[in-house]
């Protein structure tokens, strides 16, 4: 063989090598890439997970004591009723219900129960139910004439609608 014929040919063979060797690195390089990219998927779901698991817990936290609010309703309408049928003369009855009320009340706004008495207010099916309807006299259409049981609502969600009776024209 002449002495060129084999330098040709070492030159083939690290051409050779070099482009198997790239072909690795491109592989490589490919893969890396793939990972990286599965990597930051994986870091934004979880981060989309942790922060739904925190607002589930910061919901389930807000309204825990739904159904205790809820079963005090009657609690508060009884006591209410019995302040309205005390009258003015039963003074030590009537100042301790009132108390108690006071009371019970401020318990049940501690923990986001409010009150929602519409007497002259514009008629809001989200919030008020309407038990019958009268002719309005002086007070505007499709607003509440009379409250017969207040509605509540807990952290801003309907606990109980508002018995109401609505002027009609």
């Amino acid at each position: 063989m002449p002495p060129g014929a084999e330098a040709a040919s070492g030159d083939g063979a690290v051409k050779d090598c070099c482009a198997a060797l790239q072909g690795q690195l491109d592989t490589a390089t490919a893969e890396l890439a793939q990972l990286r990219e599965d990597v930051l998927r994986e870091r934004a779901d979880l981060e989309n997970q942790r922060r739904r698991v925190a607002r589930d817990i910061d919901t389930a936290r807000k309204f825990a004591n739904e159904r205790l609010l809820g079963d005090l309703l009657p609690v508060i309408d009884s006591l209410e009723a019995g302040l309205g049928q005390a009258g003015d003369n039963a003074g030590a009855l009537r100042e301790g219900m009132e108390l108690t009320l006071r009371q019970l009340l401020k318990v049940a706004s501690d923990n986001g129960l409010v009150p929602v008495d519409p007497k002259g207010q514009p008629f809001n099916p989200e919030h008020h139910q309407a038990m019958s309807m009268v002719p309005g006299g002086e007070t505007p259409d499709n607003h509440v004439v009379q409250v017969y049981q207040k509605g509540w609502l807990l952290n801003d969600r309907l606990l109980r609608p508002a018995l109401v009776v609505v002027a009609q024209s």
